[in-house]
């Protein structure tokens, strides 16, 4: 354990970049930030096999599955599976008597990172809590004039969150009770197979990467309507399109692998570059 981590009193799990840099940035706004660590699981937990992930070969089916099927953001794909390992390790290395914030939200990725969490900190740290963001976010900024629906807590800029920390931090740990249920969901999600999993009536589904297939090539054929006939479209246009009509997260990435399954389907004809979403275009097979 480092200097640092050896003066922690409080530690936060959060699920994405974007809400690691706000929430660092929140707590150093509040000065709490050399008193107050923050671990960052940057995975999009609602895609991509999690069969077994608390054991190191499923963390080997996942890296390899993202290998194979994903465009990196990250240039070195070894970068992004370290950041995982070091995420894990921290997690394990988390002092008995600390406070834990684990940050989440409506949607299957954090609720996903939520319950994998929970079941690493099995045995461990008896005071947990948990914030959801987006019901936090709805209480304490939308009015009957303005709403805005929260689809990750990644979209929570630091001042919200400070906000939303400054009101929640004293809410009430989970009970043993809450805390098997969990573990217990956990160990349920890590049994199953498939590569997608969407948010529901407030529980996590499970299903096949072909699931927004259709989806997808229905908001293509809405993108053609307004293109001139024979029109090629960008790649990150129809993702684009793809995204702002749906109410989940799932991440431009796995989309854009699915547009390249597609077009192995003969679904899509494409021109250019497969090796990144910028680099092609796609139109609908006649």
């Amino acid at each position: 354990m480092t200097a640092e981590t050896s003066t922690v009193k409080k530690v936060h799990i959060l699920f994405g970049p974007s809400a690691f840099g706000s929430l660092k940035m929140a707590l150093k706004t509040m000065k709490l930030n050399k008193q107050e660590q923050v671990i960052a699981f940057r995975e999009v937990f609602s895609v991509g096999p999690v069969l077994r992930l608390h054991e190191e070969a499923g963390r080997q089916l996942r890296s390899k599955w993202q290998d194979n099927n994903l465009n990196y953001k990250l240039e070195d794909s070894s970068e992004y599976h370290k950041l995982f390992t070091q995420a894990l390790n921290e997690v394990f290395a988390i002092p008995e008597e600390s406070q834990i914030v684990i940050w989440t939200g409506s949607n299957a990725h954090e609720q996903t990172g939520l319950r994998f969490a929970l079941y690493l900190l099995q045995g461990k740290c008896t005071d947990i809590r948990v914030i959801n963001t987006a019901e936090a976010y709805g209480e304490l900024f939308n009015t009957k004039k303005v709403t805005y629906e929260i689809r990750h807590s990644g979209e929570i800029d630091s001042e919200r969150f400070e906000k939303i920390y400054k009101r929640y931090e004293k809410c009430a740990p989970l009970t043993k009770s809450d805390r098997k249920t969990l573990e217990g969901e956990w160990t349920n999600i890590s049994e199953t197979h498939e590569t997608l999993r969407i948010w529901k009536d407030g529980t996590i589904e499970s299903h096949s990467e072909e699931y927004y297939d259709q989806y997808i090539l229905n908001m293509a054929k809405k993108l053609e309507n307004e293109c001139e006939p024979g029109e090629f479209m960008i790649a990150p246009r129809v993702i684009g399109e793809v995204l702002g009509h749906l109410n989940q997260y799932v991440d431009d990435q796995f989309f854009e692998y699915r547009i390249r399954s597609l077009i192995e389907k003969d679904e899509f004809e494409m021109k250019g570059n497969l090796k990144g979403m910028r680099f092609y275009s796609v139109r609908l097979k006649k």
